[in-house]
């Protein structure tokens, strides 16, 4: 038996994490992939990237802090491989590049810089497929701090993929418009027969944090109905309440909210009853790419 370690880095709008696997290698036994460690820093780079159109100095001091530690963590596990990813924060960011540069030269650690598609790619390379059955209809959604990443299946097959600047971060700092969602809904009802059943696949911290609160087993999907009530139940809340009463850290308290709205909203649009919630997501496939590559 071989034990590897491999490594994702997602540096997201709102947190960014650091995922280490154990890739088992067996002679004769199909190779498997255990989570070993998942570090979560609350950066939030997409507060500077969506409203000044540059991340601060502040934001990429914190960046490079986190960088070092999550590299010293990485020597100290003994991973071969990493990968580390930045999506909508750094793609609107104009500095950018630059402080892609900074990074590498004062943390050794490279990022790449994806687009929604390719991010949609990653996260489809993961389990998601052996949640898909050959004879349903699906619509992945994969909830961000500043985008949102939409891909339906139809009968076993990737039928459309779609990103869209919807994200929670973008949406607390009043940068979604309506014609956004409108976007959204008839993209959604295009790619769907209004007589398909259709059931939502979730990934996300957020709706990882709803399933959480339900007190639903893992593998048992959140009913539309628990979450609509659910939703306004936070939303009746204040921000302290949430923290105070409901346990929920600072940076979740907020984003939460609106994240219950998307996927809400994707379930109204494309007549979901159900949503499940593997709690996959871009760090998984992330490590299936590098094992894979």
């Amino acid at each position: 038996m071989i034990v590897r370690k491999f490594a994702a880095i997602d540096i997201g709008s709102n947190a960014i994490r650091l995922l280490i696997h154990n890739v088992i290698e067996q002679s004769g036994k199909p190779t498997t992939f255990k989570k070993s460690e998942l570090v979560r820093v609350p950066v939030r780079l997409g507060e500077d990237s969506f409203t000044t159109g540059v991340i601060s100095e502040q934001k990429v001091e914190r960046l490079i802090k986190t960088m070092k530690s999550f590299d010293l963590l990485m020597q100290v596990y003994g991973v071969e491989k990493y990968m580390a990813c930045a999506t909508s924060a750094f793609r609107e960011a104009k500095n950018g590049n630059e402080v892609v540069e900074r990074v590498l030269a004062e943390s050794g650690v490279k990022i790449d810089v994806i687009d929604g598609k390719k991010e949609a790619a990653i996260i489809a390379s993961t389990d998601l497929k052996e949640l898909i059955k050959t004879d349903g209809f699906y619509l992945y959604v994969d909830v961000g701090g500043g985008s949102t990443e939409f891909t339906i299946f139809a009968k076993g097959k990737l039928k459309a993929s779609k990103s869209f600047k919807i994200g929670t971060v973008r949406m607390l700092s009043g940068l979604v418009k309506d014609s956004l969602w409108s976007a959204l809904r008839s993209w959604i009802e295009s790619h769907l027969d209004s007589d398909s059943k259709v059931e939502i696949i979730g990934s996300g911290g957020n709706i990882n944090k709803l399933h959480k609160m339900s007190g639903r087993k893992m593998g048992q999907p959140l009913s539309y109905i628990w979450l609509n009530a659910q939703y306004h139940f936070l939303n009746s809340m204040e921000y302290d309440d949430r923290i105070s009463e409901l346990g929920l850290n600072q940076d979740r308290a907020d984003v939460i909210i609106p994240a219950a709205k998307i996927f809400l909203s994707a379930a109204k649009w494309s007549g979901a009853k159900k949503i499940h919630v593997p709690k996959i997501g871009l760090a998984d496939g992330m490590i299936k790419t590098l094992y894979y590559l």
